[in-house]
């Protein structure tokens, strides 16, 4: 399936798409257009004329790719099959983030286990350098036997990390107490396959088992409604960032009641560690947006 980008629309509705706010839609289904692989050394691989990339790890090597766009904004989907039977020891690194020693991040990291054994999910939230903010999951599916969606809304005002469309997690703008918030650096995507039998699995204690190599994950299905950031400006229109309510509202896009029921139905059953409530590791007291007001 290819949804529409500015290169194959009809002269009216380019006009129209320019009218309401320059609003950038990144195609679904070419990832040749989307995303350079980055390392590997033939690991990684598009196939199926771009409608999957795979990306290949054994004991030489892992590989990665990253996006041609940087993104200052947007709503990102991914479809990602992960790695079957004993993953112990592998990651499977899925984020956005910006450059240099204040970059700003925004991280899914799946941790591989026996066979059997759940997947957990690792999210993570970067700004100006400071992660630290670290919440993990186990899933409510096995993410080795389909596809399934993993999704980032990142907004002036909050970022919700979601799988097929359950929000798990939200990270709110808490400037106003001294927090920073990822808005100034636009970022692109990246994605990573590789080894980290030091500390993945049990922390550390299950290594890698070679002979099962090499060990795969899939990705198809890309799409980001997203503001595209290129040679200092956005796509988006400055003077009216409102306009990308057209496309979606999630520029300004907040949990609802019922998505906000839903996140604390994952929380309360599936999540397995919260730096909100490690007092062990913050003995000077836990971060300022560890408050119910500000932190979900």
């Amino acid at each position: 399936m290819t949804y529409p980008t500015t290169s194959n629309l009809s002269p009216k509705l380019l006009l129209l798409s320019l009218l309401l706010g320059s609003f950038v839609v990144a195609s679904v289904g070419n990832l040749y257009q989307d995303f350079d692989i980055t390392w590997g050394d033939g690991r990684a691989k598009i196939l199926n004329n771009g409608q999957l990339l795979t990306l290949s790890l054994d004991k030489a090597s892992g590989s990665g790719f990253r996006s041609n766009n940087e993104y200052l904004f947007g709503k990102i989907d991914m479809q990602l099959k992960l790695v079957p039977g004993n993953s112990a020891g592998t990651v499977t690194a899925y984020y956005l983030s910006s450059q240099g020693p204040t970059h700003d991040e925004i991280d899914f990291e799946f941790l591989g286990n026996l066979s059997g054994d759940p997947y957990i999910l690792h999210t993570n939230v970067f700004s100006q350098g400071k992660g630290n903010r670290e919440q993990q999951f186990y899933l409510w599916f096995d993410p080795t036997a389909d596809f399934h969606t993993y999704s980032v809304l990142w907004n002036p005002q909050r970022i919700i990390f979601s799988v097929d469309g359950t929000p798990i997690r939200e990270f709110k703008n808490s400037e106003s107490i001294g927090v920073p918030y990822p808005k100034n650096q636009p970022m692109r995507i990246y994605s990573s396959l590789w080894n980290a039998d030091d500390w993945a699995t049990r922390g550390g204690l299950v290594k890698t088992d070679w002979s099962q190599a090499p060990f795969t994950a899939s990705y198809r299905n890309f799409n980001a409604n997203a503001c595209v950031w290129s040679s200092g400006s956005s796509s988006c229109s400055s003077t009216s960032p409102s306009s990308t309510s057209t496309n979606g509202g999630w520029y300004s896009q907040e949990l609802d009641s019922t998505s906000q029921e839903r996140m604390t139905w994952v929380q309360k059953n599936y999540m397995i560690y919260n730096y909100c409530t490690d007092t062990k590791r913050f003995p000077q007291g836990l971060p300022p947006e560890c408050t119910a007001t500000t932190m979900s």
